[in-house]
């Protein structure tokens, strides 16, 4: 009768170890899996910093007096590269879109600089770089979901706390500009 009392907690034992272990491997998965993800972005956020001063160098030829604006995007492509933490990163990047955006509106008023192959390929790899950094960031934003998820929910959480394991943040757009919708005129 004592041998299977015994075996039976010895056997319980067992069965929550496995568990815990189970349960750490998985929020381990997930926050490797999380941090893999955030390197995509940044692969790509570096290949964009990348384009941008050969882009600044190509409208300076024609858009010389535009000194402000160039200074606006170096700046703010400075930012975007010594920003650590997500949020950081988050707000830099959209302030770094907003100021390309308008480089480019300045380049529509010289149709020799968009008649240009260099700045053409230089606004097309950019374009590509652009799309590349959305699908990252959506892959990364459903890693954080599901690893968040994994924080929360019950027994998991408790786990979740003793390890000390923290929620990530998503990297989402933070500017109203970018929310809106764009207004078509004909």
């Amino acid at each position: 009768m004592v041998n299977t009392i015994l075996w039976i907690v010895l056997g319980a034992i067992v069965i929550v170890i496995i568990w815990l272990v189970a349960v750490y491997n998985g929020l381990i998965k997930s926050k490797n899996r999380t941090e893999e993800s955030w390197s995509d972005i940044d692969v790509q956020l570096k290949r964009r910093y990348n384009l941008i001063p050969n882009l600044i160098e190509t409208v300076k030829g024609y858009a010389a007096h535009e000194r402000e604006l160039f200074e606006k995007v170096t700046k703010a492509r400075t930012v975007a590269m010594g920003a650590n933490t997500t949020g950081e990163k988050a707000q830099a990047e959209n302030m770094l879109s907003g100021t390309l955006k308008s480089l480019f509106a300045v380049a529509e008023n010289y149709p020799n600089l968009k008649a240009n192959e260099n700045f053409a390929k230089l606004q097309d790899e950019l374009s590509d770089t652009e799309n590349k950094i959305q699908a990252a960031r959506r892959f990364y934003n459903g890693n954080v979901r599901d690893f968040n998820i994994k924080l929360q929910v019950f027994p998991t959480n408790v786990i979740a706390k003793q390890l000390g394991f923290n929620k990530k943040d998503f990297f989402g757009i933070e500017n109203e500009e970018e929310k809106e919708v764009p207004k078509v005129k004909f």
